[in-house]
């Protein structure tokens, strides 16, 4: 390659790259669950075995590119209940991870102290019935996609907030008979983070 090239190369992406700040964040909500019916275990409805709302938590960690948009990577834990409709509604604790990648599009630019943003994405849960754990197997993964928006809020040079609605399309695991849908997951979630 010769100079003049590398040169145009500089010119060109050097905005882009000075332009990008990173940020990671953890926050903490609900994870409200419509379409939970999983199916069921012979014959019977599609809720004879389902989940139940619970709780979630996280990490995002990412990177504004220009001034008006960015991209995000997130991991969640989320706590659910698998609840047995055809057996008294008897409960047992359950969990799913879940891993992804965001878009990021801001109403506001980069320097604005408060920014709202709409966020789409590809993401895939690892659903773990009860008795199995993320590392001894047993689990199913699926992947989906999410869509949402939010709003940060910056409180000093590096520190924020940030409030969070998203939801989350995925197909469902276990592959129950009578299973009717995918799992609708609705995120509402705060958090608090650090820029760099």
């Amino acid at each position: 390659m010769n100079k003049r090239m590398v040169a145009v190369l500089a010119l060109t992406f050097s905005g882009a790259v000075w332009a990008q700040t990173g940020e990671f964040w953890f926050s903490a909500g609900e994870s409200l669950l419509s379409n939970p019916g999983l199916g069921a275990d012979v014959v019977g409805t599609s809720k004879d075995i389902q989940l139940t709302d619970g709780f979630r938590f996280g990490f995002r960690g990412g990177f504004n590119q220009g001034r008006r948009f960015g991209h995000e990577i997130q991991y969640a834990y989320n706590r659910t209940q698998l609840q047995y409709n055809d057996q008294g509604g008897a409960q047992q604790g359950m969990a799913y991870h879940q891993v992804g990648y965001n878009f990021l599009l801001y109403a506001m630019p980069e320097e604005s102290r408060v920014r709202v943003f709409g966020t789409g994405g590809v993401h895939f849960d690892r659903f773990n019935p009860p008795g199995t754990t993320l590392s001894s197997g047993g689990g199913e993964t699926k992947f989906g996609l999410n869509y949402g928006g939010g709003v940060k809020v910056h409180l000093a040079k590096f520190y924020g907030l940030r409030f969070d609605v998203r939801r989350y399309e995925t197909p469902k695991p276990f592959s129950l008979p009578l299973a009717q849908g995918w799992l609708h997951q609705v995120e509402i979630s705060a958090g608090v983070g650090v820029g760099f």
